[in-house]
């Protein structure tokens, strides 16, 4: 934590007050001073103090009315507030105490019991803000684990799907082609503002992830049906149905052993009603139209399609063309109309997909996160995803260096441009597939790429040598790192995560604050507190 000293702003219409106090305490803090609550406001734009000293009777704008407004505000609401005042009864006393007040001092005051109730109320401060250190690291240790949990759960679904591939040999990556797909009709139907209140309730990236398993029930289903060469007799189709009802089965007993289950709920659901049928005629519920859960209808269509356009035993793969036919002549009855029309609407998107790239998140991007926030599908301008947050952070600390005599050389050889464009890589881990890259050119898109490894590679790095993966410190650690931790933290702490509420931005601001020479580079954490305001705008309108 920083050394440097405790900043305090007298508040009082009398100057003589304001001489008074400012020599009682220069010794031991910054003190600044202010004539009325309006000037008070003025110096609050420009620096944060450790508390604020108010006085009540003032013309204008009365310590009441002032500290009100103190208390309504994000960025000034945690400041300790200290009446000073002439007024010694208990109703003015608890009218203070009532808007948020942490104490009292009366006019005259003494010098050595000014500083014994500033004192006190500045070490609870402190401990306040050390306490807020400690749960930075603590909330960096819960979301790496979060990610450790994310990643063990994809990998024993991916584990599981590849098992009953390996059974049903003939299918190829239908999985994998599936999963595709699915996160390919989901972007369009965002795209197109269609099923937006029933997607917002979905966790999407969790249920392209879960769908790997939509096909795990044929792993119960045997051997002389399952790899048989030709058509299946009636009762043999009859069995092979059953792989819906098994594949929900499984599923509910991994449910009944763990309390985290989320990620299990959207695969059983994938597994047991990617065969039902929009009329009702299809198994294994014989359920219809929306009464099918979202996800299997969602899973009916992208898993007919790739069977209907793969090599089966029993028949040769059809053209893409006659595949879109097909589903076509089929809305309104074994396929959700509306989705099977954006499908259909969208059909260039699935004709020859390569799956060789298994990172299918970027498909589902920051800018279709924004539109199911925005409610109906309006797509609110000035509204961030989480990708175009940390753009608009980095462009802002970006600007500060080039303004900074010091630090405006460490970004002299840097393209802003290329910079800020390398946080969709360093989100998405796949160049190819953004569009934004399709008009760079080679050397450009090199460059992107260097920016993003350094930002993926080191931004949980930390100043004193103690972060991961190498356990660099200090100038060591990339720039891009160094800058990519700040604004991943900050970002981090605003927003919602499973696990806890977000933080305001004056908690953020404080924990970056004291992390500064331990977690974070101490010169951009100067930069980032001169610019914090900046930085509360643009995580305010990504929360709308």
């Amino acid at each position: 934590m920083s050394n440097e000293r405790e900043k305090i702003i007298v508040v009082d219409d009398i100057a003589t007050n304001l001489s008074i106090a400012k020599s009682a305490l220069s010794d031991d803090f910054d003190v600044f001073t202010a004539p009325s609550g309006e000037k008070m406001f003025l110096l609050l734009s420009k620096m944060t103090p450790n508390l604020i000293l108010l006085d009540i009777e003032m013309p204008d704008m009365d310590g009441y009315e002032a500290i009100q407004r103190l208390k309504s505000a994000e960025t000034t609401k945690h400041i300790p507030v200290i009446f000073l005042t002439g007024k010694i009864d208990p109703e003015h006393e608890i009218k203070g105490l009532s808007l948020g007040a942490v104490d009292y001092v009366t006019k005259p005051f003494s010098r050595e019991l000014l500083l014994k109730r500033i004192n006190f109320h500045v070490l609870l401060e402190r401990q306040r803000q050390e306490l807020l250190s400690n749960n930075l690291s603590l909330e960096s240790e819960i979301d790496k684990k979060d990610k450790t949990v994310l990643e063990l759960q994809s990998a024993i679904l991916k584990t599981i799907a590849e098992l009953v591939e390996c059974r049903d040999n003939m299918t190829g990556d239908h999985i994998g082609r599936t999963q595709y797909s699915l996160n390919l009709l989901i972007a369009a139907l965002i795209e197109n503002n269609i099923y937006l209140e029933d997607l917002s309730s979905i966790d999407i990236p969790l249920l392209i992830m879960s769908s790997q398993l939509h096909d795990v029930g044929k792993i119960s289903i045997r051997d002389s049906i399952l790899m048989k060469h030709g058509k299946l007799t009636f009762d043999e189709f009859e069995e092979m149905k059953k792989h819906t009802s098994y594949g929900a089965d499984i599923i509910r007993r991994i449910e009944s052993s763990t309390t985290d289950n989320e990620f299990l709920h959207y695969a059983e659901v994938c597994a047991e009603t990617h065969h039902e049928r929009w009329d009702g005629g299809g198994y294994p519920l014989g359920l219809g139209g929306e009464n099918i859960p979202l996800p299997g209808r969602l899973m009916a269509i992208v898993d007919v399609y790739d069977a209907l356009v793969s090599v089966r035993t029993y028949k040769e793969a059809l053209p893409h063309e006659k595949a879109i036919d097909i589903i076509r002549c089929n809305l309104g009855t074994q396929f959700d109309p509306v989705i099977g029309k954006i499908f259909v609407e969208n059909d260039s998107l699935f004709k020859n997909m390569d799956t060789n790239n298994t990172s299918y998140q970027h498909l589902y991007n920051s800018r279709h996160a924004a539109i199911l926030a925005g409610g109906k599908g309006e797509v609110v301008s000035n509204q961030y995803g989480h990708t175009e947050k940390l753009q608009h952070y980095l462009a802002v600390l970006f600007d500060a260096m080039q303004a900074h005599d010091a630090l405006q050389r460490k970004v002299a050889n840097w393209n802003k441009d290329l910079f800020i464009k390398s946080v969709y890589l360093y989100e998405s881990g796949d160049v190819s597939s953004a569009e934004l890259f399709s008009d760079m050119s080679e050397a450009d898109i090199e460059r992107i790429q260097q920016h993003s490894e350094a930002q993926a590679g080191s931004s949980h790095e930390k100043w004193d040598g103690t972060g991961y993966p190498l356990g660099l410190s200090g100038a060591d650690i990339p720039l891009e790192g160094r800058l990519m931790a700040i604004v991943d933290v900050y970002d981090a702490l605003t927003t919602d995560r499973p696990h806890r509420k977000r933080k305001s931005h004056r908690e953020a601001v404080v924990l970056i604050k004291n992390g500064s020479g331990t977690h974070f580079d101490p010169a951009l954490v100067e930069l980032f507190l001169k610019h914090e305001m900046d930085f509360e705008k643009i995580s305010a309108l990504g929360c709308l």
